[in-house]
């Protein structure tokens, strides 16, 4: 359970930040640390979910802006240990890093979270190396979210996929028109699992929502598909072209 009460900043236009006593009372509220780009993205999509947010930034403007967004937003030391107790953040179940343009702030919070006992820690990293440090000092999930973006557009650029996303390094799950192997065929008759060893999830045909395949699915001409399967064998399938 969360903390019952925590001092967050609340804001006047007039008097500008003062001090408030907030209640944070949902049991899957989660702690986000930066607000940048990243940060504030999660922290955003987040509150659109009516997920509780307390959301912390040493940059009083950012936080005064993001204070009409989320849940409770504070100014602070986002790398003093004894700043994180006042708010309760070992009370969380999930915290968020997302301060990453400096190492440095990014591993010391990381290490006072674990510290304070937070079990689930998510952190964004800018490098490889920096990811192995925030792994090694007890992060539960690294990002280094411009690596990934930059490995999904690079198969998005082949033309042949119309979405991608990496499930882990050897399973990969990708939306793409159907290769012409599959027209007119159900996907028993196609032998997908045997011939290409990748899983045909979903379809959708015209206009209509994606619904889930069977082995007795037809597929049809400019239909789309989501496949799953290991990255070469989703690559491979994508150019097929008869």
């Amino acid at each position: 359970m969360l903390a019952s009460k925590l001092v967050v900043f609340s804001f006047d236009p007039k008097k500008g930040p003062s001090l408030a006593k907030n209640k944070i009372n949902h049991d899957d509220a989660v702690l986000v640390i930066g607000l940048g780009r990243f940060g504030g993205a999660i922290a955003t999509e987040l509150a659109r979910t009516d997920r509780e947010v307390l959301a912390i930034d040493s940059g009083l403007d950012r936080v005064q802006r993001f204070s009409t967004i989320v849940t409770h937003a504070v100014a602070a030391d986002v790398t003093d240990i004894d700043a994180l107790r006042q708010i309760g953040a070992e009370a969380f179940g999930t915290a968020v890093v997302a301060v990453g343009s400096s190492v440095e702030a990014s591993v010391l919070i990381t290490a006072n979270l674990v510290e304070l006992g937070v079990p689930n820690i998510w952190a964004k990293a800018i490098s490889k190396s920096h990811g192995m440090i925030l792994t090694k000092i007890g992060a539960s999930h690294v990002i280094q979210p411009e690596q990934e973006a930059g490995e999904r557009v690079a198969h998005l650029l082949s033309d042949q996929l119309l979405d991608y996303t990496e499930v882990e390094p050897t399973f990969v799950m990708a939306r793409m028109f159907a290769p012409g192997v599959l027209i007119g065929k159900t996907l028993a008759e196609a032998g997908t699992r045997r011939d290409y060893r990748i899983t045909v999830v979903g379809v959708k045909s015209g206009g209509a929502d994606f619904t889930y395949a069977t082995a007795d699915t037809a597929i049809h001409e400019s239909d789309q598909i989501i496949v799953a399967g290991r990255p070469e064998d989703v690559d491979a399938f994508a150019k097929l072209k008869s």
